[in-house]
């Protein structure tokens, strides 16, 4: 069992959609807990040690990890389907460096546990379910061909560090996560944020959804991720663990924005533009070995969690 009130917990990309939840359920959880963020300084519920730093910067981060028992390394640049497909090289070269300069540094400081998130890129379009070693190289999607290899590069750099018996590492490639702290920013949004904030500030006007919605896609409400990050915390034997984790099934970007559209009573008219970038592919992920063990399972429904993250939008932006 994790003492909590004994561990120290630093949450990189702490001003973030999971950094954030992050913090604010360790922090309820009882653990010690600090953050780095980089450009907009976050709040949360209660006030805890912040440092801000350019986490490319390897100079003056050994100070910033000294004595922390865990690293949640929730930072990493992000945004949505526009960029994946017009921009497909902002998602690399970053990150792969944030995440080299990150493990480098906590294996010279000796950090003994570290959770790092990947996703579902590097898996092929699948109707059914696909297991953590069902990835294929050559079946990599072109438009996901560099995030695909920076998040293979990222698991297989944890894995090497891993092997000298200093760092356990647990890396997540989970599907698409939304709730509280969600990014609703159009701009950068994907499409469970986008189409949330579409609906909820629409006056009841037609809303436009890109593509015509067929693509399927795995969703996981952000409460889910955290308690499996708690169940690995306490039960992980092995120095490395690769998980995948999702919903039990995926759903159609049709039918989900129906869905939302019918759970917040906006009943807005929708048309679907076949003009504009989509990502034509069916993401079905499998996560079986996440249950078997450590006993996950995903507790708040798609259903349930539209209607939690309405709730919680309703009451931090209308």
């Amino acid at each position: 069992m994790i003492q909590n009130k004994k561990k120290n917990i630093l949450v990189l990309g702490a001003s973030g959609f999971i950094g954030k939840n992050c913090v604010e359920f360790f922090l309820k959880k009882n653990f010690i807990v600090s953050g780095v963020y980089f450009k907009n300084k976050p709040k949360f519920s209660k006030k805890i040690k912040l440092y801000k730093h350019d986490l490319k910067k390897e100079k003056g981060l050994s100070k910033i990890f000294k004595n922390i028992d865990i690293l949640i390394q929730a930072a990493a640049t992000t945004s949505g389907a526009k960029d994946i497909v017009s921009k497909p090289f902002i998602h690399v070269n970053n990150n792969a460096i944030i995440n080299s300069v990150i493990t480098s540094v906590a294996f010279e400081t000796k950090i003994p546990r570290i959770i790092n998130f990947s996703c579902t890129v590097m898996y092929k379009s699948s109707k059914k379910p696909l297991k953590e070693n069902q990835f294929y190289p050559n079946n990599i999607l072109p438009n996901y061909f560099g995030a695909a290899w920076m998040k293979i590069y990222v698991e297989k750099l944890c894995e090497f560090y891993s092997s000298f018996g200093i760092n356990k590492f647990t890396l997540i490639r989970h599907s698409n996560i939304y709730g509280p702290y969600d990014k609703y920013d159009l701009k950068k949004s994907h499409v469970f944020g986008a189409t949330i904030a579409k609906i909820m500030n629409s006056k009841n006007k037609l809303i436009e959804v890109w593509g015509n919605g067929s693509e399927q896609r795995n969703f996981l409400h952000i409460d889910d991720l955290m308690n499996f990050i708690y169940l690995a915390l306490k039960k992980q034997k092995k120095n490395y663990g690769l998980y995948n984790l999702g919903n039990n099934k995926s759903i159609s970007i049709k039918n989900l924005v129906n869905k939302i559209n019918v759970i917040s009573k906006k009943k807005v008219p929708i048309i679907f533009n076949l003009d504009k970038p989509t990502l034509k592919i069916n993401i079905n992920i499998d996560s079986t070995k996440a249950k078997k063990e450590f006993g996950w399972k995903q507790k708040v429904s798609l259903e349930k969690g539209i209607k939690k993250t309405i709730n919680w939008y309703k009451e931090n932006y209308l």
